[in-house]
């Protein structure tokens, strides 16, 4: 399966896992492995929004939320959403940021 990396992915993935030299590379490969090993679902996790047509690549406390495109066998990881107790980023962070989006800036 080839996997391509947004780069919304990639941000918000460096906001979270520090240190890393090349983000996109590292998502493809934890998606990969992920996707391989099958901790897929096509329920979101619960909190998140649910997003028609996607799928939930679980690799430890971060979920991959990626678009699959079956007849090209191809991946796109959009974004990701972590969880557990104790979030890098706190969602209040994140949810302002969406806002600030719709607004446009």
């Amino acid at each position: 399966m080839l996997i391509a990396v947004t780069d919304h992915a990639v941000e918000r993935y460096r906001q979270r896992v520090r240190g890393t030299l090349d983000a996109r590379t590292e998502i493809a490969a934890r998606v990969g492995e992920a996707w391989a090993a099958g901790a897929v679902s096509r329920e979101p996790p619960p909190g998140a929004a649910a997003q028609r047509g996607s799928v939930y690549v679980r690799d430890g406390d971060i979920v991959f939320v990626c678009l699959e495109d079956k007849p090209r066998g191809e991946l796109v990881v959009v974004t990701l959403w972590e969880e557990g107790e104790d979030p890098a980023v706190p969602r209040r962070f994140t949810e302002l940021l969406g806002r600030r989006e719709r607004r446009g800036g």
